[in-house]
């Protein structure tokens, strides 16, 4: 019997809320808590009408205010932070669960706001002052950054003596009827699929421009699709963790009038984070353009198909070459039938408190900071199965990579 503070009240953490709510005997109080209490409200009506939690409470709360955050937490005393809000708004939430000695879990890594770039360095640099507090920081537990490091962890302990080839495979094979419309939070969307591509191979970082390596992937129940590489978090640890990786990539399935969308967006300037003046008035115009696009979190309703992310791995067992491909398929319909939201958000909210619960069992522990690869994947790897996103695996298959 736990209590959780849940920060951010999108479509991810509505799926937390959700998902928490549904395994009272280890989330036996929640706390639901973002900068507009309203939404806070709405999703807590939802929730304690579906699945009958009896102790569920909301606050509002501003992110990036560390005295704010500690007021809070020293009020609700939680267990764990779980912060599915946005990536500007790790380090101040970290700064407060120091503060107040309290675990604290996230599903992406640090982004600065100024700058159009993502990376570990910020966040591991928590390391000793995480562990002299003893307490617990778990890194990117949502689907990609998470199960996909957690997937790869399972390959290892599992299926190989060596992994030298890495490929991160993510389709959205659905339709929500939009013209344009970005999955999870546009800003933090746009600004991450906009930047070069990066791979890693034999030892250094490859960059290449956005888009520019294309290949057509078959995915299960899907078929074919064009697949790009684009640079995501979880290859930074992945490849520092598993040091006998020669190559770990990362693609994603981009539809041509989407990428078109997107080109026009960048050119006429929508894409920037750059204030200009408009009446007077500093704005920046991918803020300006979030707030125009579709809310992701009112995509559900319409939205058909299914995402199905895994991994593609190449290498070594008993002195013979193997090959492995796992994935998760989940189906938009049935997200939106059970949480509200579609399957980007469920992918991400399920194992954002899968994560939690590993650690408030004691089956994930430590004093520190943690990406999840460097904990035991096998206990995870079952909640995934119980809790609404089933993984499947083949061994010795073509990869097509």
């Amino acid at each position: 019997m736990s209590k959780a503070l849940i920060i951010g009240a999108g479509g991810v953490g509505r799926v937390v809320a959700y998902k928490c709510a549904q395994n009272p005997e280890v989330f036996s109080d929640i706390l639901l808590a973002s900068r507009t209490k309203s939404k806070c409200d709405e999703i807590a009506a939802a929730v304690k009408r579906d699945t009958g939690h009896k102790s569920f409470e909301t606050a509002a709360v501003d992110a990036e205010n560390v005295p704010e955050l500690v007021a809070l937490i020293r009020s609700f005393q939680p267990d764990i932070v779980i912060h599915v809000a946005l990536p500007y708004q790790d380090l101040t939430i970290m700064d407060a669960c120091l503060e107040t000695g309290v675990n604290y879990l996230d599903t992406a890594n640090y982004e600065p706001k100024d700058v159009a770039k993502f990376e570990y360095s910020w966040q591991w640099a928590y390391q000793e002052r995480f562990a002299e507090r003893g307490i617990m920081a778990v890194l990117g537990c949502g689907f990609d950054p998470g199960v996909t490091n957690v997937f790869t962890a399972h390959a290892v302990k599992h299926h190989f003596d060596e992994i030298h080839y890495l490929d991160i495979v993510d389709a959205n094979a659905g339709s929500h009827g939009k013209a344009f419309a970005t999955n999870f939070n546009p800003e933090i969307n746009i600004r991450e699929i906009t930047q070069n591509g990066r791979y890693y191979e034999n030892g250094t970082w490859v960059e290449i421009p956005p888009h520019s390596v294309m290949k057509a992937l078959n995915y299960p129940e899907i078929g074919p699709k064009n697949s790009y590489i684009i640079f995501h978090e979880e290859l930074e640890s992945l490849v520092k963790h598993f040091p006998t990786l020669k190559r770990a990539r990362f693609w994603m399935t981009f539809g041509d009038e989407y990428l078109t969308h997107l080109r026009v967006i960048q050119n006429i300037g929508m894409a920037g984070i750059e204030p200009v003046k408009f009446k007077g008035m500093d704005i920046v115009p991918l803020e300006f353009l979030k707030a125009v696009l579709p809310d992701p979190g009112d995509l559900g309703e319409n939205y058909s198909g299914f995402t199905s992310i895994g991994c593609r791995i190449r290498g070594i067992k008993d002195g013979k070459e193997r090959t492995y491909y796992i994935w998760n398929n989940c189906s938009h319909p049935d997200a939106f039938k059970e949480t509200g939201t579609q399957a980007v958000s469920y992918t991400t909210g399920v194992p954002a408190m899968i994560g939690a619960m590993m650690v408030l069992q004691g089956k994930w522990s430590g004093k520190g900071v943690f990406n999840v690869e460097q904990l035991n994947p096998d206990p995870f790897m079952t909640e995934l199965n119980r809790c609404g996103l089933p993984w499947h695996e083949a061994l010795d298959v073509d990869l097509e990579l």
